[in-house]
This record gives C-alpha cells, sequence and structure tokens, in this order.
C-alpha cells in the first residue's frame, strides 16, 4: 500500500496551520513543538523534563486546541485514584453487580493526554496507566476498552528513581528538556505572553481524524533508504553503552518515518535520524547522542544522494544550525518555478528552517528572500 495523494497536504496543514503559530505564541519552544509534532504525526509519546513555570502546559494546550479532538489534563500527586483518572464505577450498573467504569470525559475518551508531575504516580494507577500508554487499551475487570489516544505528553521536574518508575518512563519514547528562555530573548517572551494573555483561546485548525490519516501513513513510509544507517547508529549506541533495547528500536522507526512524512516524503532519508537525538534517558546523554547521529548521518549521507533542502526536516542539521547557502538555492529554486503546485508548501518549510540560520544577516537576508518568493507566488496563483 502507497502512501495517499493528500498525506503531504496534511503534513502541510500540520506544519503551517498548527505547529508554526504555536512557536509565535511561545517563545523560544521551537524545537519541543518540533518534536512534540513528531511524536503526535507517530502515534507516540513524548515527554518533558523541566522546573515549573516553564510553559510545558501551555505547549500541550496550545497544540490541543488547534486539533479538533477531546483533550484530558492532569497534575497527578502521590495519592491520585484511578478514578481520577479513568473514571468512577458506574453506580447504576453496580447495583446489577457489573464492574464498568464510567469514563465520559475522562483519559479513556481523550485524544490528546497531557499528564503534569509524571512521576508522582503511584503503585494504585501505574499498571492501568502503562497499559494505556503502551497499547492503548482501558483495562478494570472484565471491561476492555481500545483508547483514541494520539498523544501523551508527561511532565516532571525530575527523572526517575525507581524500577516502577523507570517502566513509566520508558513509555515515552522522545524526551526533551524545557527550561526557561535564556536572559537574551526574556524580552521577547513578555510581549508574547502578554499578546496571549489578551487573545481568546485558538480555534481548532486541523481536524483529529485528519492527524489520523497522518498517524496510519506512518507504516507505509519506505524505510529502505535509512534501512542501513540505522542499524550502524543502533549497534554504536548500544556499544557506548546506550541502553537500546529491540523494542524501543523497532518503536523509533515510527519516528524516523514521522520526520519523512512532515519533511513531505514517503521515503525516509538519513537526515530523518535527528530525532535518535531525543532519546536520552539523563541529559547527560545527549552529548554522546548527539555527535553519534552527527557521524552516521554524514557517513551515510556521503554514500546517497542528497535530498533536496527543502525536503530535510527543520532540526535534522543539529546544534550547528541549518546552511544558509543550502536554503537560499531552495528558494531561488522556488522563485525559477512559482506556478509549481508544491511551491507554497514547499516555501513554509524552508522558512522554518530559516530560524535555525546562526549569523543573524544571513537569517534577514534569508527571511527577506522568503517574503518575495511568497509575493512572487500570490502573483502567479491569483
Amino acid at each position: 500500500m502507497t502512501i495517499g495523494t493528500n498525506i503531504p497536504r496534511l503534513a502541510a496543514n500540520l506544519r503551517i496551520d498548527v505547529l508554526e503559530p504555536i512557536k509565535q505564541r511561545l517563545i523560544g519552544k521551537d524545537e519541543i513543538i518540533e518534536v512534540l509534532g513528531i511524536a503526535l504525526a507517530a502515534g507516540e509519546n513524548a515527554f518533558l523534563l523541566g522546573p515549573p513555570g516553564t510553559g510545558k502546559s501551555a505547549l500541550v494546550q496550545e497544540l490541543s486546541a488547534r486539533l479538533s479532538g477531546r483533550s484530558f489534563d492532569y497534575l497527578l500527586t502521590r495519592f491520585t485514584e484511578p478514578s481520577e483518572l479513568f473514571g468512577p464505577f458506574d453506580l447504576r450498573r453496580l447495583k446489577d453487580g457489573d464492574l464498568v467504569t464510567n469514563t465520559e470525559g475522562m483519559l479513556p475518551e481523550a485524544d490528546f493526554v497531557f499528564l503534569d508531575e509524571l512521576l508522582n504516580a503511584n503503585s494504585a494507577i501505574l499498571n492501568s496507566l502503562l497499559l494505556a500508554l503502551n497499547e492503548r487499551i482501558f483495562r478494570r475487570g472484565r471491561q476492555t476498552v481500545p483508547l483514541p489516544m494520539l498523544l501523551a505528553v508527561g511532565a516532571s521536574n525530575r527523572l526517575p528513581d525507581d524500577d516502577a518508575l523507570e517502566a513509566l518512563f520508558d513509555r515515552f519514547l522522545l524526551r526533551v528538556i524545557c527550561n526557561n528562555v535564556a536572559d537574551d530573548g526574556l524580552g521577547d517572551v513578555l510581549d508574547a505572553g502578554w499578546r496571549r494573555e489578551q487573545s481568546r483561546v485558538p480555534e481548532s485548525a486541523m481536524a483529529v481524524d485528519d492527524v489520523r490519516q497522518l498517524v496510519a501513513a506512518i507504516a507505509h513510509v519506505d524505510l529502505a533508504p535509512v534501512r542501513p544507517a540505522y542499524l550502524e547508529l543502533v549497534r554504536r549506541l548500544r556499544a557506548a553503552g546506550m541502553p537500546v533495547s529491540d523494542r524501543r528500536a523497532v518503536r523509533l522507526q515510527r519516528v524516523v518515518a514521522a520526520s519523512a512524512i512532515l519533511s513531505g516524503r514517503s521515503k525516509a532519508d538519513v537526515s530523518d535520524l535527528w530525532v535518535i537525538r531525543y532519546i536520552w534517558d539523563t541529559p547527560a546523554q545527549t552529548e554522546m547522542l548527539n555527535a553519534h547521529v552527527a557521524a552516521v548521518t554524514e557517513e551515510f549521507t556521503r554514500q546517497s544522494d542528497n535530498i533536496p533542502e527543502s525536503q530535510r526536516h527543520p532540526l535534522s542539521d543539529g546544534e550547528v544550525g541549518a546552511d544558509p547557502e543550502r536554503l537560499f538555492e531552495a528558494i531561488e529554486k522556488i522563485l525559477a518555478e512559482p506556478n509549481h503546485p508544491a511551491a507554497g508548501d514547499q516555501l513554509t518549510l524552508l522558512a522554518s528552517r530559516v530560524q535555525w540560520v546562526q549569523e543573524p544577516v544571513a537569517r534577514d537576508d534569508l527571511r527577506a528572500k522568503i517574503s518575495l518568493a511568497r509575493e512572487r507566488i500570490s502573483g502567479v496563483q491569483s
């Protein structure tokens, strides 16, 4: 089965109408937003590590508000009971001897779930939570219910400190650090925060059924072009002491495929391995992950054809930032063919990469070039 012709349009919709507007409202969170976008498209879970007040809940609220699904969020404590997450027993059915849970408005009916202070989870809720996060199933007594959950985000200001919580933490495939914005960006944070206080909650910009189509398309991405590089990367990480289990290695293929989908491709590329930088168990492992991902990406890129800059994910360049020369060349190609059906979507993808250019002058020049290209495209299509 091949990927439907509407998938590139839906991927562009997710980026243009959902992810990019959140970046304008939550300054300094671009990296986290991109990782959440990948987790959403892959149907996987993400974990945010950071102190209180760094916008973790706001990120998830902004994301779910732009998608037409049902959301559920809860602040866990050591005393949280199963009924607080999954719903109480239906008292009417209980009189007849049936143990049936009333899940209305609770986690089992949610498309998007946010669990704050995740690692406060206690043994009473742990088994049900593990099953829900991993298998997308809620089981209580004889009752077994499949869950519509597309994305679960957990947040905490600490890492797990016992085996039971390690098992819970393991259910979150991608992990990203959420800190306060650096001092030089504080002014922008204040301005954006004040505008956010004065604006209403954003309206839905994408149907949840469209997101489900993206998730379903993940299984049909061609992973063959990246398989040798991915195998080599997993082997190197294991040799370096990173415990990449077989189960995790299999599931990570989904986020690699999601990077391809959100970049407008039906085939994975070596550049999509950037997502492996976010599988750390502790932040201290990020340097090692970055080094191995960069080394394998460079080695295998030399052995294959480079894909166009417009088809690379914004985070694929890692810490070195986007290459301004390659971006300039890619925009020039769009200017040469402004009537191409995909010109607008390609330009949007390039615009999202410009923010990662490190040199301010080059970044401003590229933004001016993109504005010119947008005017050219609008003129052709009008």
